[in-house]
């Protein structure tokens, strides 16, 4: 099973779960991956930004997909960015061995033209292998990179293996047009474009264009409703599921302590066993597990899974 340019749905980015030692909970892992299958999630993304890769030895990162390729049938997509293509091509090399449906690639902050990050990600994509989908992944505010429309569109045309774009440019929904447009034109290839920032701007990203979600809220069964009510063109529930999120999802995304917010959610949910990040990380206050508590009960209100 690989991605194609037409994958569309809500691939959930699974945080790793790590216990009170700091070592990867392989059990709290299961458990995450059975639950987003229950919940109707297209496919998984692992070694992200919020599954902590970059604390992870490449042994470390191996193992983890090693072990969620065995328990699921589900696509799943493994970031693969290094600071060097040798790196990226191991880690690429193991995953697609071990059954991976494609690979992501963030830029590294060290671009600062057009040119820059075209070449960089022409060299990412021979590094790789013609063969394997790749997936770009924008986002400026945590990596310093800006790819205008015309880039994207650029490494989409000289990278055959580029089928999708994780988009999560911030405002972005004025970009989602615009490489729609130029997909319309004929000046780019279709990209599937599922997008991130905690599903924060998913209600319009939707009717934009986007086909759908990559991102790890830790109620990922709010982003599938999301996805499959737009796709039947039901906009009013579409926004009102969104609507009764937005509080928690607006206080999950803040900078800094954001995963630690969806980890404790998750281990109130049952699903992980310590909501530890591994060192350096930072640990909620008192005062901000009581503010999630309080989110949480007002949620509960309006969606009774939450309960």
């Amino acid at each position: 099973m690989t991605l194609t340019r037409e994958a569309a749905g809500v691939f959930a980015i699974v945080p790793t779960p790590f216990d009170d030692e700091g070592e990867i909970d392989f059990d709290s892992l299961g458990r995450l991956v059975d639950f987003y299958e229950s919940t109707g999630v297209t496919g998984l993304t692992l070694l992200g930004q919020m599954g902590e890769a970059p604390k992870l030895t490449q042994d470390e990162g191996t193992r983890i997909v090693a072990h969620v390729l065995r328990r699921t049938g589900l696509p799943v997509v493994v970031g693969v960015s290094a600071p060097g293509y040798a790196a990226m091509r191991a880690l690429t090399s193991d995953s697609m061995a071990a059954g991976a449906a494609g690979v992501m690639v963030a830029p590294p902050n060290t671009l600062r033209t057009d040119d820059q990050i075209v070449a960089y990600y022409a060299g990412a994509a021979e590094a790789i292998g013609a063969d394997v989908p790749l997936v770009i992944q924008d986002y400026p505010l945590s990596f310093a990179v800006v790819m205008a429309p015309s880039v994207i569109a650029r490494i989409a045309r000289d990278a055959p293996g580029c089928v999708m774009l994780k988009h999560e440019d911030w405002p972005g929904l004025e970009k989602i047009s615009a490489l729609r447009r130029l997909e319309a034109a004929g000046d780019m290839p279709r990209l599937s474009i599922l997008c991130g920032n905690g599903g924060l701007f998913l209600d319009f990203e939707t009717e934009r264009g986007a086909d759908g979600a990559m991102t790890g809220y830790c109620f990922p069964e709010m982003l599938v409703e999301v996805v499959r009510h737009a796709a039947a063109g039901n906009r009013d529930s579409a926004h009102d599921i969104f609507d009764a999120h937005l509080p928690l999802l607006r206080y999950e995304q803040q900078p800094g302590i954001g995963l630690a917010v969806r980890k404790y959610v998750m281990k109130r949910r049952g699903l992980l066993a310590s909501d530890r990040l591994r060192e350096p990380a930072v640990v909620l206050s008192a005062a901000a597990r009581a503010e999630v508590d309080y989110l949480l009960s007002r949620l509960a209100r309006r969606d009774s899974r939450v309960g």
